[in-house]
Order: C-alpha cells, then sequence, then structure tokens
C-alpha cells in the first residue's frame, strides 16, 4: 500500500444489530488519528469500538476457540452436549459452547480453527470436520451438535442433571490462560480492554467482571495451580503461558 498507515479494519460480531462491540484493528504501521478516526465511527453508529492489534483471530475470537475446542473435545470423550452446556450456564454464560458453535455455524467455527491452527498451539478435532463434511452445520442446517426442531435443540433433560465443577474448570481456564497470552502478546494494552470485550463481545458472565477481574478474584496462584493440574491430567493444551508468572510476581 501507498499509505499503510491510514488501513484499519472494522470487525463487527453477530448479530450486529444485537452485538454492541467493535473491534478496530491496526496494525504496527497504522497511524494512531486513522484508529482515532475508526473509534470515532463506531461511537458514532452506537458501537463500542475496542482498539485491538492485528493478529490471528483478533482478540475475541482468539480467547474464544479454545474455550469451543475445549468443549468439542469433551463430547468426544462423551460427555453430553447439553451436559456440558450446563457448566458453561452454571458458571453464569448466557448460553453453552455447544449451543454458541451451532448458532455460529459450524463451518463458520471450523475455518476459524484452521486459520487459528497455523500460529496458535490447537489442533482441528476430526470430528469438527466430519460434522462440517456430512453438511451438518447447526441451527441453519437442521443438525450440528444438536439436532433442532423449529429452530430449538432438542435436548434431554437428563443429559444436563448433573453439573460437574471439573467441565467448568476446564472450559473457564482454557479461555483464562488464552486472555493471558493476548495480555502477554500486546494484542490489546491492559487487562480491562480484555475484560469489556469478553463481556460485550461474547457475554462473559457480566457479573463477575470479566475473565481478567475474575482471575484476579480467584487468586493468579490459585489459578496456576489448577492450570498445572490439568495439564498432567489432560495434556498440553493446559500448559499454563509465562503470562501467568508475571502477574503472580506482581500480585505479591
Amino acid at each position: 500500500m501507498a499509505r499503510p498507515e491510514r488501513l484499519v479494519g472494522i470487525h463487527f460480531f453477530n448479530p450486529v444489530t444485537r452485538m454492541q462491540l467493535v473491534e478496530v484493528v491496526h496494525s504496527e504501521r497504522t497511524a494512531s488519528d486513522s484508529i482515532a478516526r475508526a473509534a470515532a465511527f463506531c461511537r458514532k453508529i452506537d458501537r463500542l469500538p475496542l482498539p485491538v492489534r492485528s493478529s490471528p483471530g483478533f482478540l475475541v475470537n482468539r480467547i474464544l476457540t479454545p474455550y469451543l475446542l475445549e468443549a468439542v473435545a469433551m463430547i468426544e470423550e462423551g460427555v453430553p452436549a447439553a451436559q456440558v452446556d450446563a457448566a458453561a450456564v452454571s458458571f453464569g454464560m448466557p448460553m453453552g459452547p455447544v449451543a454458541l458453535a451451532d448458532s455460529v455455524g459450524l463451518d463458520i467455527c471450523l475455518s476459524v480453527v484452521e486459520n487459528l491452527a497455523q500460529t496458535v498451539n490447537i489442533s482441528v478435532p476430526a470430528g469438527l470436520r466430519q460434522l462440517v463434511a456430512a453438511g451438518h452445520l447447526g441451527v441453519k442446517s437442521g443438525r450440528g451438535y444438536y439436532q433442532y426442531r423449529h429452530g430449538r435443540p432438542v435436548k434431554s433433560g437428563r443429559d444436563a442433571a448433573a453439573i460437574n465443577v471439573d467441565l467448568v474448570d476446564r472450559l473457564v481456564l482454557r479461555l483464562l490462560n488464552e486472555c493471558v497470552a493476548c495480555l502477554r502478546e500486546d494484542i490489546v494494552s491492559d487487562p480491562d480492554l480484555i475484560d469489556a470485550a469478553m463481556v460485550f463481545g461474547t457475554g462473559f458472565a457480566p457479573f463477575r467482571g470479566g475473565p481478567m477481574h475474575y482471575a484476579q478474584q480467584q487468586g493468579y496462584a490459585d489459578i496456576l495451580e489448577r492450570l498445572t493440574a490439568l495439564e498432567m491430567q489432560y495434556g498440553e493444551r493446559f500448559k499454563p503461558y509465562t503470562g501467568w508468572t508475571d502477574l503472580t510476581a506482581a500480585d505479591v
């Protein structure tokens, strides 16, 4: 480009008519006044602008993807989808990760995962590929991880009866771990912006104040200890990012 300092990206969230957050994506060469003009435009159309550095997945999709993938891993272990979703809702999420993936569209989820897998330490679940290949894309096709009748998932109340605390930890801690990675990589400039992004962009349990606030309230050292235990039990995907050590040291 002749003038790369003018380039910004404006990333809306679905459904656009309801979601207030907009990511204003910039590169290292984008001029500060270009970012400010893009943010002003977003405010003019009654949206909440969040400046983020250009990186695969930007911020919200980058953080949300491991959370969704952990839900898929649980299903592939034999945990009913309704039980996975019930665990997330019990934490305070507006909807479960499986229902969210079906709503977004499994083809779109697969595309995001494949894009991120090139640069982030995640793998593409075989079951997700198989569903997309079979045309089971979620709500829009009538079947995904759930089957749908009149646009609503068909669930068995028995499947979601027991809330498993381990499932909650696995979902939430993978999300928190990715938040710390994004903070350390300077995708955004401070933890409050991550909290705002996840509350307004995904509906992350608002009463918990956002993921970084929740981690601070729980205690960074305790979160780090729990991640380490999960890594030993479930593998490298729970390996704590080095940012936890920095947060723990700063919190002493």
